[in-house]
């Protein structure tokens, strides 16, 4: 799938990195994040397709515990190296139009969905997109959150939560001062999450720590990667794929990233880099950034 995103403002970014104390105190040996470290596989998806299996053990080799999917449920090969490789996978990104834009009122292909994500063993499913056409207005995010919140009541009674992960265009200004991602927060009920993609989040302007405590209570999980420095950023444009960068080598401080995740009682963080000439080797790097702190 293409990842495309529409930037909020054009600013020319520095490296601003504070203290580190509390980032150490947050990942300390026994710390949940440093122990059950996690990946959103759609990092891999080149080197995936060419050998499922052999780059799941990379995966291991390289630090982490725990996967997040995509493509669920047409992703079994994911699903079975994630096994044999010992790696837990909690969490998916599905295909997602069985919510955005179902086809009945009973949701019945969402509902395959949760029964297949309950036969793997999932605790959540995430909504990873939204095309074009379900964004174009702040009534399109409107009837967005009114399906989300009938398939996230579904997804509960089944024993799992579901969840939105935003891009950048969320927080384009709609109307007046108001953007999509306003809605969805005025408009998901308690049983909807957000999954935070804190590097989206800094694109669209905005402070992931802050939007993170923002959400405390209804963040499920937190997307963390970082976005290349001395970037201009143009408005609502086309992100280069070179600003997705290594943990530890772009703008963003993980420190209050993190802080904030703990006391929201995030339970899962994933490393993510959209884009990378050698994804093996950036996922290696962004695991030794954070074994290190």
């Amino acid at each position: 799938m293409e990842r495309r995103s529409f930037l909020r403002r054009s600013a020319a970014t520095t490296l601003a990195f504070g203290s580190t104390g509390g980032l150490m105190a947050a990942l300390a040996p026994d710390n949940a994040y440093r122990k059950n470290l996690g990946i959103q596989l759609y990092t891999l998806r080149d080197a995936l397709g060419k050998d499922t299996l052999g780059t799941l053990k990379q995966v291991a080799a390289a630090g982490y515990k725990q996967v997040e999917g995509y493509g669920f449920p047409n992703c079994q090969p994911l699903i079975d190296g994630a096994k044999e490789a010992g790696l837990a996978m909690n969490s998916s990104h599905f295909e997602w139009d069985c919510v955005v834009n179902p086809k009945d009122e009973a949701m019945s292909d969402f509902q395959k969905v949760l029964d297949r994500a309950r036969e793997v063993g999932l605790s959540d499913l995430v909504i990873p997109y939204l095309a074009d056409g379900n964004r174009r207005t702040l009534d399109d995010y409107k009837k967005v959150a009114e399906h989300a919140n009938r398939a996230a009541s579904l997804a509960k009674a089944a024993g799992l939560r579901l969840s939105y992960h935003n891009h950048a265009f969320e927080l384009q200004p709609m109307e007046g001062d108001k953007c999509g991602y306003d809605v969805l927060i005025e408009e998901f009920s308690k049983d909807m999450m957000f999954e935070v993609d804190g590097f989206w989040i800094k694109v669209g302007g905005r402070e992931p720590a802050a939007m993170i405590e923002k959400l405390a209570g209804r963040v499920s999980q937190v997307h963390l990667k970082d976005l290349k420095s001395g970037l201009t950023l143009p408005e609502f444009g086309q992100l280069p794929q070179d600003a997705f960068k290594e943990l530890g080598e772009g703008i963003i401080a993980l420190e209050p990233i993190l802080a904030a995740a703990e006391k929201a009682g995030v339970k899962h963080c994933h490393v993510e880099q959209d884009y990378s000439p050698n994804a093996i080797e950036s996922i290696r790097r962004s695991a030794a950034y954070l074994a290190k702190l």
